[in-house]
């Protein structure tokens, strides 16, 4: 879905937490895993979504999308960076990496888990480890981790 779908539910979910701070969401492609600013923290988390060529228009579907999220509060000023891996066309010679597009119900399970990962790792408060899983899509092929940005850099759980 588009950054706006991503947007709308973040702040919906920030205005929830019970801390007075206010939380902006921004995208950046830039972002390196595992590599966060000084003061910043870190979350990856895998989902599923449905890709389309922008070269042919062929679609698939993928259990295997990374997304990473770096945040940090300062001041009462939350921010979280999000990073939402591409994959390309296994059948377009150079095909360029195109976008996920997650569905409402994994973007809201997604920010759903990062809420608990800020109230973790930026309040400090115990809640556990335990994640809401992504609702998976009917997949029949298997990954391919040369076709997959996350695998390239490394962070994917299939690489």
């Amino acid at each position: 879905m588009a950054h706006s779908q991503w947007a709308a539910i973040f702040e919906q979910k920030a205005s929830a937490l019970e801390h007075g701070d206010s939380w902006i969401l921004q995208f950046d492609d830039s972002l390196v895993p595992n590599c966060p600013d000084a003061g910043w923290q870190q979350y990856i988390r895998t989902t599923s979504a449905w890709f389309t060529c922008i070269d042919c228009g062929r679609g698939w579907p993928s259990n295997r999308v990374m997304v990473v999220f770096h945040m940090r509060l300062s001041g009462g000023q939350g921010v979280v960076k999000v990073r939402r891996f591409r994959q390309n066309c296994k059948m377009c010679e150079d095909a360029p990496m195109d976008e996920p597009s997650v569905t409402p119900e994994n973007i809201d399970i997604a920010l759903e888990n990062l809420m608990e990962k800020i109230r973790i790792k930026c309040y400090r408060e115990n809640l556990g480890q335990a994640n809401r899983p992504f609702v998976k899509m009917d997949v029949k092929s298997p990954h391919e981790p040369e076709h997959c940005e996350g695998c390239m850099q490394g962070i994917c759980d299939r690489s």
